[in-house]
């Protein structure tokens, strides 16, 4: 008979077991030693036929390296199939070569993962000139949840005012957007947004007359610098909106920039727990455990998240 485990690294443990517990399985957590030199050991649970891998993929050098550490123990331990549950997928923004002699970072690690693992289940991954995730992960099974399910969930709980816009603070965020707006009934516009440079942008809308005297809800996949959402932030205030919040997939951003944020008139932010963030108040769990119920009963059809 068939067995299946679920192991985890050592980081974004409560998610992780969280995902396991709505499995119905135990999550066994791998310890890792570092070296003085910086050099890492890295020491696994038992191994089952299928072992899934939890890994929050932010601040992801050694991880990755961990992660292929990890791997090769379970391979060597019996495992047959691994499947990477990665809920922030990293190194996907570099797509293309921007400038001659520029490393494509989404190719090179995304042809890695694929030599060690058997399927990869990521959320919201950054891939605005690769239209599907599978092109990322030559020759294994790979596929890009939307956290926005899990979203509108959480908003429809905590409650949101009717009246509220929900705002794209790019044109890059439009699909979230979209799909967000359509899920709770509300209206939706996006940002007009000229970069100058890593930390300076300037942004515009075209129908600000919607904004005035309603809420805004800023929505986003990443947020890393944070820039972009306080210029939005800024502008929409200028346009009237009677109030900001924001909601994001990934909070790659220093906790300390909280403070930021409400000074540029974000009143809440709040993030899925796709990496551990103060932020965070949405989880995936849910749509994870959705796309993992195969794992458990290979007769399943693949299901998809609505």
């Amino acid at each position: 008979m068939s067995t299946i485990a679920f192991q985890t690294l050592p980081f974004g443990t409560e998610a992780a077991k969280r995902l396991a517990a709505r499995l119905g399985l135990a999550c066994d957590e791998m310890t890792l030693h570092r070296f003085p030199d910086s050099e890492v050991r890295v020491t696994i649970a038992p191994a089952a036929d299928t072992t899934i891998l939890y890994a929050a993929l932010d601040q992801p050098n050694d991880k990755l390296i961990a992660l292929l550490f990890a791997a090769e123990a379970l391979r060597r331990g019996g495992a047959k199939r691994l499947v990477l549950v990665a809920p922030y997928l990293c190194y996907m923004r570099q797509d293309i070569a921007f400038h001659a002699g520029e490393a494509i970072s989404q190719r090179a690690m995304g042809g890695l993962v694929a030599t060690i693992v058997d399927r990869v289940i990521t959320v919201d991954a950054h891939l605005h000139r690769t239209s599907d995730i599978a092109a990322v992960f030559p020759g294994i099974e790979a596929e890009n949840l939307s956290a926005m399910p899990a979203i509108a969930n959480a908003l429809v709980v905590a409650g949101i005012d009717p009246a509220t816009v929900v705002i794209g603070p790019d044109a890059e965020s439009e699909p979230w957007v979209r799909d967000l707006a359509g899920r709770l009934d509300l209206r939706h516009t996006v940002a007009r947004k000229i970069r100058r440079g890593d930390r300076s942008v300037e942004i515009d809308f075209a129908d600000a007359a919607l904004l005035a005297g309603r809420p805004a809800l800023m929505v986003d996949d990443i947020v890393s610098s944070g820039t972009t959402l306080m210029v939005a932030a800024r502008t929409l205030k200028a346009a009237g909106a009677s109030a900001v919040d924001s909601v994001v997939t990934h909070a790659l951003f220093p906790p300390a920039m909280i403070a930021a944020f409400a000074d540029a008139g974000i009143r809440s932010i709040r993030s899925s727990d796709s990496v551990p963030h103060p932020t965070n108040a949405i989880a995936l769990d849910e749509i994870l455990a959705a796309a993992l119920k195969r794992e458990l009963n290979p007769t399943l059809p693949p299901e998809t998240t609505t």
